[in-house]
C-alpha cells in the first residue's frame, strides 16, 4: 500500500494551520514571552502542567529553561506539576485527580509566578483549578487553549494570556502548541540574554 497520500495531506493540513495560526497567535505569544521574561528577572519561576500529551510538552518545555534551549546560557527556574508519580498517586488517592496539580500548586507557587497551562483538549477539573490556584496565589496565567475548549477561557482575567489554537485535529494542536513553546523559549532567551553564549 502507497501511504504517500496519507503522509502528503497530513504535511499540508499541517503547512494550513500553522500560515492561519501566525496572525491570530503571535500578539500572545509576544505577550506570554514577556510575561515569563518579567517574572523570571524579578526572580520568580515558571511552573506548567498539562494531561497526557500536554504533560509532555510541559516536560519539553521545562526541560528546555532548566538545560537550554538553542544556545548555551544559566539555567532558568521551571518545574512541571505532576511529574512525581508517587506525589500524583498519593493527591489523587486522598482527595481525588482533580486536585493534583492544584495541591502542589498550593505549596509550591508564590506571588509573581507565572503558570503555563497546556490543554489540547477538553477542560478538565485539573486545569480548572490549577487556573484557580494559581489567580488565587496572584500569579500570572499563560494558557495554550483549543477550539473545543470553551471552559476554561472564561476563567482567564484581562492580564492573562490565552493562545487559542482555532482547528479540531488533536495532532494539529499538539503540534502548534509545540511551536508556540518553542517561541517562549527564544523569545525568554533573547530577552534575558540577547545574543549570550
Amino acid at each position: 500500500m502507497d501511504y504517500y497520500r496519507i503522509i502528503a495531506d497530513n504535511f499540508q493540513s499541517t503547512i494550513d494551520t500553522v500560515v492561519m495560526s501566525v496572525d491570530p497567535l503571535a500578539r500572545g505569544i509576544e505577550r506570554g514571552g514577556q510575561l515569563m521574561t518579567e517574572a523570571l528577572l524579578a526572580d520568580r519561576k515558571i511552573i506548567v502542567c498539562g494531561n497526557g500529551v500536554d504533560a509532555a510538552l510541559a516536560q519539553l518545555f521545562t526541560c528546555n529553561l532548566l538545560n537550554r534551549f538553542d544556545g548555551d546560557r544559566p539555567a532558568l527556574p521551571s518545574f512541571t506539576l505532576g511529574a512525581n508519580n508517587a506525589t500524583v498517586t498519593a493527591i489523587a488517592q486522598s482527595t481525588g485527580i482533580s486536585e493534583i496539580f492544584s495541591r502542589e500548586l498550593r505549596a509550591l507557587g508564590h506571588a509573581g509566578d507565572v503558570l503555563l497551562c497546556i490543554n489540547s483538549s477538553i477542560s478538565t477539573d485539573n486545569l480548572l483549578r490549577a487556573v484557580q490556584t494559581a489567580q488565587e496565589r496572584n500569579m500570572g496565567i499563560v494558557m495554550l487553549s483549543n477550539a473545543r475548549d470553551s471552559e476554561i477561557g472564561t476563567l482567564m482575567r484581562p492580564e492573562d494570556v490565552e493562545l487559542r489554537v482555532d482547528t479540531a485535529k488533536q495532532a494539529r494542536i499538539v503540534e502548534m502548541h509545540t511551536m508556540v513553546i518553542h517561541h517562549f523559549c527564544e523569545l525568554i532567551d533573547h530577552n534575558l540574554f540577547g545574543t549570550y553564549n
